[in-house]
C-alpha cells in the first residue's frame, strides 16, 4: 500500500513539472505563431551563392 502512495506522489510531481514547463513555454512565446509552421513546407530552401560547388552538390541530392 505504501508503494501506491509513493507512485501517486511521483505522478503528481511529474504532472506539476510538465505544468510549469508549459507555463514557462507560454510565457516565452513558444505558442504565439500558429500560422507559419503550417505553411513552412511550401517555401523553397535558399541556396547560398557564396560557393557554387556547394550549390551544385545540394541540387544533386
Amino acid at each position: 500500500m505504501s508503494v501506491l502512495f509513493f507512485l501517486i506522489g511521483c505522478s503528481v510531481c511529474i504532472a506539476l513539472f510538465f505544468l510549469v514547463a508549459f507555463f514557462w513555454a507560454s510565457k516565452n512565446g513558444q505558442h504565439e505563431d500558429t500560422y507559419t509552421p503550417s505553411i513552412r513546407i511550401l517555401f523553397e530552401d535558399e541556396i547560398s551563392a557564396s560557393n557554387p560547388d556547394d550549390a551544385i552538390s545540394n541540387e544533386d541530392k
